[in-house]
């Protein structure tokens, strides 16, 4: 392994691991969720007078602490479960419309790097600003805006992080020298594809091409799983650090409102920093160099039926992972929603939570590339289960069944789709799955939301969130791995042919 891979490996895992994937694990799934609940908390009134405050600033607790709570925000009264969802749903709204406005241009040399820094700087800056921000303060609705730009610049930036990752596989050591045993024949075959079938050029492989063209494909499959599951356990493994290193003021404070955004803050900074290394490794290189286009003209021409036709099974991937990546994302700040409103679970017990689950994620994303090798497996995700909770030991049972699950299917999902990429476009088909992905979670939150608004109860979200995900397992069982793979190949011979 040369030292110039080995650097560009540990830039893109010292991003997308332990500065990014960090602050997922303490600040988006956890205490931006809960903190913003908090801040409505301290500025709303029980349900259903609206006379007596929810929760005293001075540390006395109101006489009836366990009634629903309400925020007004103009002429509304919302739900304080609601309004940390609401937000949610406006920011990942926002990140869609701004990962839908960067286009391809990721794929483009010199943007690609500045790109993932400046939304990293974003992000970062604004999560830290919540240590400024008290929730007295008559100013206290612009945690929301906060919560909104970190949101997009971990979205955006993520865009641009994902398109390096099919060329840190090819790049492996064990893939290069796969590709290096194939027959030059092969090589030309795949290039060629589509014109071959358009002259009617009956060529057939040898026995000895198809079995190099085999181990190449599944050495690269091999490879991406590999740094895939590297970058979610370490990512992880950095989470649960900076939990345990949360979970000290939160204790100290006794989960006061201040330890929350000091939480935050602490993941900003984190974040920050360990966005200095990618600064400093990851190259500004990229497969092609195509002319800027408009961002939107280029989405609506992806989106087309003749494309879909075309890239049927990559497209049939995005449609199941739309729900899937939705359900899961949003059963993750349901859960702790409900375990702070309506278990009325202390804060330190969901700080342990959330250690818990991303701990449980390290063992199902590193275990399941072993699964894979030594059952052969594609890489297709596996499907989970998930039901409602009654007890604050539920709760404990649930992150570690959801950790060790989502684990898995997250180290699958990003090698699984690079494999359905066409060659050479990366960004562009990055920035398509960052839609369907945590881009397009705008739709769970913005229900449940609107579930416990109209009940009162939280808890009815679930049955929702369940039928999400289960409605996503018969589209995905129908995506072929290798057909999909050798459409893709096929898509970019043919652009090429006609000059599209």
């Amino acid at each position: 392994m040369s030292a110039t891979y080995k650097q560009r490996l540990r830039g893109w895992l010292s991003y997308a691991s332990i500065a990014s994937e960090a602050f997922v694990v303490v600040s988006l799934t956890l205490f931006l969720p809960i903190c913003l609940e908090q801040f409505a908390r301290d500025n709303g009134f029980l349900q259903p007078e609206k006379t007596e405050s929810c929760s005293s600033l001075s540390g006395v607790a109101p006489a009836n602490a366990d009634g629903r709570c309400a925020v007004k925000i103009g002429w509304l009264w919302i739900d304080t479960a609601s309004f940390s969802l609401y937000v949610y749903s406006m920011s990942v709204a926002l990140q869609a419309l701004t990962v839908i406005s960067m286009g391809n241009i990721a794929d483009r040399p010199l943007y690609r790097k500045p790109l993932l820094l400046t939304f990293a700087a974003i992000g970062a800056f604004s999560a830290s600003l919540f240590l400024l921000l008290s929730s007295s303060s008559p100013l206290w609705m612009v945690s929301a805006l906060f919560a909104i730009f970190a949101n997009v610049g971990f979205g955006a930036s993520v865009v641009a992080m994902n398109a390096y990752l099919p060329s840190l596989a090819k790049d492996s050591p064990e893939v290069v020298q796969a590709h290096f045993e194939l027959p030059s024949s092969s090589e030309t075959r795949d290039e060629n594809s589509a014109l071959s079938a358009s002259v009617d050029l009956e060529l057939e492989p040898s026995l000895e091409e198809v079995a190099s063209q085999s181990t190449y494909t599944a050495a690269l499959s091999r490879a991406t799983s590999r740094i895939s599951s590297l970058g979610i356990a370490s990512g992880y493994g950095a989470g649960i650090i900076l939990l345990l290193v949360a979970l000290i003021p939160v204790t100290r404070l006794h989960g006061s409102t201040f330890s929350l955004r000091l939480a935050i803050g602490l993941s900003g900074i984190w974040w920050a920093l360990f966005s200095i290394p990618a600064a400093i490794w990851l190259p500004n290189a990229s497969n092609i160099d195509e002319p800027e286009s408009a961002a939107w003209k280029r989405l609506g021409v992806m989106l087309r039926w003749r494309e879909i036709k075309r890239l049927q099974h990559t497209f049939r991937y995005l449609a199941a992972w739309f729900l899937l990546s939705d359900g899961f994302t949003t059963i993750t700040s349901t859960a702790i929603l409900f375990g702070k409103t309506t278990l009325h679970m202390q804060a330190s017990s969901l700080v342990l939570i959330g250690a818990i689950t991303p701990l449980s994620g390290i063992i199902g994303s590193l275990i399941s590339p072993i699964l894979q090798r030594k059952f052969m497996w594609s890489n297709l995700p596996r499907s989970a289960r998930f039901g409602g909770l009654t007890t604050q030991g539920e709760m404990f049972g649930l992150a570690v069944y959801f950790g060790f699950a989502y684990g898995a299917f997250q180290s699958y999902a990003r090698a699984f789709y690079a494999e359905l990429l066409p060659p050479g476009e990366e960004a562009r088909w990055y920035g398509l799955f960052s839609i369907t992905d945590k881009s397009s979670s705008f739709v769970g939150p913005l229900i449940v939301g609107l579930i416990a608004d109209s009940t009162g109860n939280i808890r009815y979200a679930f049955f929702f969130l369940v039928f999400m995900v289960w409605a996503a397992v018969p589209v995905l069982l129908s995506v072929n791995v290798d057909k999909g793979r050798q459409d893709a190949k096929d898509y970019v011979s043919r652009r090429t042919l006609v000059g599209e």
